[in-house]
């Protein structure tokens, strides 16, 4: 009795001490989390152990990620069963554990780690968690003998809350090479996404090889090169070389996608059609409604958004529904992509699709007339169901952006929602599989802090706000939403570093939002993670945005009193240092604490944050001018 007394009370004593031990940053946020007391440490014994062959590639990745920092040959055994063994990280498959299909059970002890999962993915997002348990510089490339190569103990019973988890890349606007697309294949499977939407096409270039239409990459993959704001150019010259783009063969389609596969991320293709043709319409103008000569947009203005009406074209950039080349095209187009992606879904596009060059066409208003068709939403609905069935007939299903709903939607068709959630919400109702991909929360091309700062883009969307994106509404059948994505379009974005600022940290938001339960997500516990995986980010040569520590500024006005500024930061704990006079504030100025008077004659608010007497931000410069426009507009 008295030893049984005694092993209750340093059970107990043990629970306690756990209780109180620091717990891992992981992102996203597993569904359970049990610390232990003690640590698994990696040394020259260690080794690791698959119970499966279709488990070994898995097994391979993660010894050479061991071996490259810790310097340890860390050998890949066979393993009968998937028991846990002295010093051994052990994966196996576990039908009985009750795990869905991309679930897992890591259970780390001071003696052994043991990861068990229902499938392959299950086990390949497992090896994800126990890498974020290890120091940040497992991400890195050099070799840390002196480091203490140790996870804590913990056991950890994780699964996703969705199915579809996906980020979208644009390389229409701006071409990545394969190389560049690899490594954001990369970043998506440590943070547990499993789906890649790859922008193809667009009015700036034609990204993937059609065989049987080679002008599409001959002629539509090039364009005149420029620099600066996107959208603003002038017109390209007719002696501007046209040398500037890129497309991708099918043969490093293929290496792309198996790329992804070996990480459990599936690749859906876009070829945007009917409108963002202009690339398809320079390769091959007889698909237009009316005959004229294309060229490849380089970033002078195209498309006008009126107020409270549909946008136009300055140039006509749609594929024309009333001509039968069209179709012979999509079926020529979606055929070979049917080759090369294997994916179920093939999305179509069907975004901003402009009608003022319909409305001049007598070819529309012919067709409106055989097919009764009363309006252009009309005559947009029967183009996308007939691409439907071109697809359809390859094997593939179709999904497309929410614009396909106006004129009603074809009964096979899923839908991205992505002009709000209003789109998605009604698809759903109507019986439809969505994708929720709204921009006011997960557009990550847009600014991602103040304008002063970033990057001009027509709107920002902080970090905050990405990570209120909640993917199903209340009252929305759960059935019909996959999931949802978080997409990257790229007319600002002209080199692989600014891909990665403007993706991270904003992708950990949206990651944690489609796997982890809603009920575990609060942001006051998320930033300090998100501040751990900055470090990580840093080790791994990945460029993020600090913008959370930035403040976000607020002008206002009562006559004859002065102009106000208030000052607003995303994280809390934060001390705003300012000055007025030119000079540069640190942490000896004065410190917001309320709406700051803008003295008469100044010019200019700098800013700068700082938390512990450490500078956190970047330092704002905030010209009084630009205040009194912003609260003009307004």
């Amino acid at each position: 009795m008295k030893k049984l007394i005694a092993f209750l009370s340093m059970w107990a004593a043990a629970a306690v001490m756990a209780a109180d031990l620091p717990v891992p940053a992981l992102i996203p946020a597993p569904v359970s989390l049990a610390r232990q007391a003690g640590e698994f440490r990696i040394n020259a014994g260690t080794s690791i152990a698959v119970q499966s062959e279709e488990l070994d590639a898995i097994g391979q990745d993660l010894a050479l990620r061991l071996r490259r920092v810790t310097g340890f040959k860390i050998p890949v055994l066979k393993a009968s069963s998937n028991r846990a063994a002295l010093n051994r990280i052990v994966i196996g498959l576990r039908a009985d554990a009750g795990l869905p299909a991309d679930g897992y059970l890591l259970t780390v002890s001071r003696q052994s780690v043991a990861l068990g999962a229902a499938t392959p993915a299950g086990a390949f997002h497992g090896v994800q968690t126990l890498l974020q348990l290890l120091p940040k510089e497992v991400e890195g490339d050099a070799v840390a003998r002196q480091l203490k190569w140790a996870m804590p103990a913990v056991v950890i019973r994780d699964h996703p809350r969705f199915g579809w988890r996906g980020l979208m890349l644009d390389v229409s606007r701006h071409f990545f090479s394969v190389a560049e697309v690899k490594d954001f294949i990369d970043q998506m499977a440590k943070y547990k996404f499993n789906l890649l939407h790859w922008h193809l096409t667009d009015d700036q270039g034609w990204r993937i090889e059609i065989k049987s239409r080679p002008r599409l990459t001959e002629v539509g993959a090039w364009r005149v090169g420029k620099v600066g704001r996107f959208g603003s150019f002038a017109p390209p010259a007719a002696d501007e070389a046209r040398d500037y783009g890129g497309f991708y063969t099918q043969e490093q389609a293929r290496e792309i996608v198996a790329y992804a596969k070996a990480r459990h991320i599936d690749v859906m293709p876009e070829v945007d059609m009917p409108g963002h043709s202009l690339a398809a319409l320079a390769a091959y103008p007889e698909l237009a409604c009316e005959p004229g000569s294309f060229a490849v947009n380089a970033g002078e203005p195209l498309l006008v958004w009126p107020v409270g009406g549909h946008l136009s074209s300055l140039v006509d950039n749609t594929l024309c529904p009333a001509n039968e080349k069209v179709y012979e095209f999509a079926r020529q187009v979606f055929s070979e992509l049917a080759q090369l992606f294997p994916f179920e879904y093939v999305h179509m596009g069907g975004d901003e699709t402009a009608r003022n060059f319909w409305a001049k066409s007598e070819a529309i208003k012919g067709l409106m007339e055989r097919e009764k068709l009363p309006n252009f939403n009309a005559v947009q609905a029967y183009f996308v169901t007939r691409l439907q069935k071109i697809i359809a007939a390859e094997g593939k299903k179709m999904m497309g952006w929410d614009e396909i709903l106006e004129g009603g939607l074809v009964p096979e068709a899923a839908v991205m929602s992505w002009r709000g959630l209003k789109g998605g919400i009604e698809a759903a109702r109507l019986g439809h599989q969505v994708v929720m991909s709204p921009n006011d929360f997960v557009y990550l091309d847009l600014m991602q802090g103040d304008a002063v700062l970033e990057a001009p883009v027509y709107g920002t969307v902080r970090l905050s706000k990405t990570y209120q994106f909640e993917p199903l509404p209340e009252g929305v059948d759960a059935r019909r939403v996959l999931g949802g994505q978080a997409n990257l379009w790229t007319e600002q974005i002209y080199n692989q570093r600014q891909l990665q600022y403007m993706t991270w940290p904003r992708a950990l938001a949206v990651a944690e939002t489609l796997w982890s339960p809603k009920e575990h997500k609060r942001w006051e516990g998320f930033v300090p993670r998100v501040e751990a995986h900055f470090e990580r980010l840093t080790a791994a040569g990945v460029k993020y945005a600090p913008s959370l520590y930035d403040p976000a500024f607020k002008a206002s006005e009562k006559p004859p009193g002065p102009l106000m500024v208030e000052l607003s930061s995303e994280v809390a704990g934060l001390s705003l240092h300012y000055s007025f006079d030119g000079s540069l504030p640190d942490q000896f100025y004065p410190a917001y604490t309320a709406p700051l008077a803008v003295p008469k004659d100044a010019q200019q608010l700098k800013v700068i944050s700082y938390r512990d007497g450490k500078p956190l931000g970047r330092l704002m410069v905030m010209p009084v001018a630009e205040l009194r426009r912003r609260l003009a507009a307004r």
